[in-house]
């Protein structure tokens, strides 16, 4: 099961269990767009460009992730060591429950500030930008993700754009796209419409509130498998509410219950019920495999 974890992550409780703080950063686009997809073995899903993983992770283990995070997972035998990598360099299923929502709810992207949080892949937020979002901003816990993955990937989609967003099941790799397609638009025109981050979600919270650049609060966030450890909980509650536009909406994509580390749909449910500041709707239930839900939020 996808968000394995140990068993020790059972028995603590959020108050018991010290959080930890990665700091943030924002990474710098580069001005050579090509370069950022030097070496990259490209795949499409749902009509989406991706990066090859698997061609990744070599390259990591080649000396390009100053973080790690490959070796150690590796090493470790799992997608998931808490405080360390968190499962960015894998596309979840609940990912693609959410983008096809968000194409069957006709979820409005049109001029509007838009987070992928906890982005990895960073597909959700590409399916925003094709949906003429005004600006796009990505974050996930690791920065070895947001260099190797999420940026080569947002680059790849804006030089090969298409209009379908979600609603198939065709979700096999195929033919890596061609290599200089044509562009309904410059490309770094596109790429300007995007910011990316890595670090823990409170600390991006606070490099957003300092930085020189205007920022505006989101009209949208989505997120995929962000809730598999209820120690996170509290962190994400309060991004979200620092971060989310009054008027704005969070579509969260979660499996029912996650084995190991004992987060869940459910749980999260009760959790923004104690604190009393969203309110929260599931909206979609999808039984095939292990059950998946997706949640509206939006202020009380």
């Amino acid at each position: 099961s996808p968000r394995l974890g140990t068993d020790k992550h059972k028995d603590e409780t959020p108050s018991k269990k010290k959080f930890c703080f990665k700091a943030a950063k924002e990474h710098k686009i580069p001005e050579d767009l090509s370069k950022v997809l030097e070496n990259k073995v490209m795949e499409t899903v749902l009509d989406l460009c991706y990066v090859k993983m698997s061609v990744v992770e070599m390259t990591c283990l080649d000396g390009a992730d100053e973080e790690g995070i490959v070796t150690k997972s590796v090493s470790s035998h799992s997608d998931l060591i808490p405080g360390v990598y968190e499962g960015g360099m894998k596309i979840w299923e609940c990912t693609f429950d959410l983008i096809d929502y968000l194409s069957e709810a006709e979820v409005q992207f049109t001029n509007k500030a838009v987070l992928d949080l906890g982005c990895g892949a960073g597909l959700l937020g590409i399916v925003a930008l094709r949906g003429k979002a005004d600006e796009v901003h990505f974050q996930d816990y690791n920065s070895t993700v947001i260099d190797q993955i999420t940026l080569p990937n947002v680059v790849a989609n804006c030089m090969n754009k298409g209009t379908r967003t979600g609603g198939g099941d065709d979700r096999k790799p195929s033919k890596p796209p061609a290599k200089r397609p044509k562009k309904a638009e410059p490309l770094s025109d596109v790429v300007t419409k995007c910011r990316f981050f890595s670090g823990e979600w409170s600390e991006v919270s606070q490099l957003l509130s300092v930085s020189d650049k205007p920022f505006s609060k989101y009209d949208i966030i989505v997120t995929s498998e962000t809730i598999y450890n209820p120690d996170y909980y509290s962190a994400l509650h309060d991004t979200l509410a620092q971060l989310l536009h009054k008027n704005g909406r969070v579509y969260l994509a979660s499996k029912v219950y996650y084995f190991g580390v004992g987060g869940g749909i459910y749980l999260f449910e009760q959790f923004l019920e104690e604190r009393n500041v969203f309110r929260a709707n599931i909206v979609k239930t999808t039984d095939k495999g292990l059950q998946r839900c997706i949640m509206e939020m939006a202020f009380k």
